[in-house]
């Protein structure tokens, strides 16, 4: 079995004031915890796709356990870096894990329950929380085409997921994570608050 790990990294953070990737977290950037997090996993290889402010996360972030892998359509939205990430990938890769940059709180063992669904035979399965599926997903090369070209402007893999849930097994992670994002200064600070009162 071969999994790989995608971290979708590429936006520029509007909302944010900066590009996720390189927002300090608990001691990491995002982009250097969600490779982590795939790795952590057993992931292999992991490729992170990446747009605004690519030479700066290159010489600032510590990528050597993944593969950068540029989109140079990133502003178009989630759904090229997708179709970028799983271009990138050999075909030796027998599936993916995709995971978003903005979600600090979601951890490795709620990525290891998806790679045991698929050793149980998932070729789509999504981790849920209070019974709502979000992030990360893995995704079996079997539809990897499909997925692909359904990913337009920011849906990624939530339009293929939409149009075939009799395929997807879902994965309960609510006590192993959380799946909040950043998009604000305040979700910031807010999950920042979080990370130390549940260290």
């Amino acid at each position: 079995m071969r999994v790989g790990g995608l971290l979708l990294a590429a936006g520029a953070g509007r909302r944010l004031g900066q590009p996720k990737a390189l927002v300090p977290f608990d001691g990491q950037l995002l982009v250097e915890r969600g490779v982590a997090l795939l790795t952590g996993a057993g992931c292999a290889p992991v490729h992170v796709v990446l747009g605004a402010a690519y030479d700066e996360i290159l010489v600032t972030a510590d990528l050597a356990e993944a593969t950068p892998v540029h989109n140079p359509a990133w502003a178009s939205g989630m759904g090229s870096s997708l179709r970028t990430g799983l271009a990138s990938l050999s075909p030796e890769v027998e599936a993916v894990v995709v995971a978003l940059v903005d979600q600090p709180l979601v951890t490795a063992a709620a990525v290891r329950r998806l790679l045991t669904a698929y050793q149980e035979g998932a070729t789509v399965a999504v981790a849920t929380y209070d019974g709502q599926p979000r992030n990360p997903v893995l995704l079996g090369r079997a539809v990897w085409a499909e997925v692909a070209a359904l990913a337009e402007g920011d849906l990624g893999a939530r339009a293929y997921l939409r149009a075939h849930p009799e395929l997807l097994t879902q994965v309960p992670c609510d006590d192993v994570g959380s799946p909040d994002d950043v998009d604000t200064p305040q979700d910031l600070a807010t999950l920042r608050e979080r990370k130390v009162a549940g260290s």
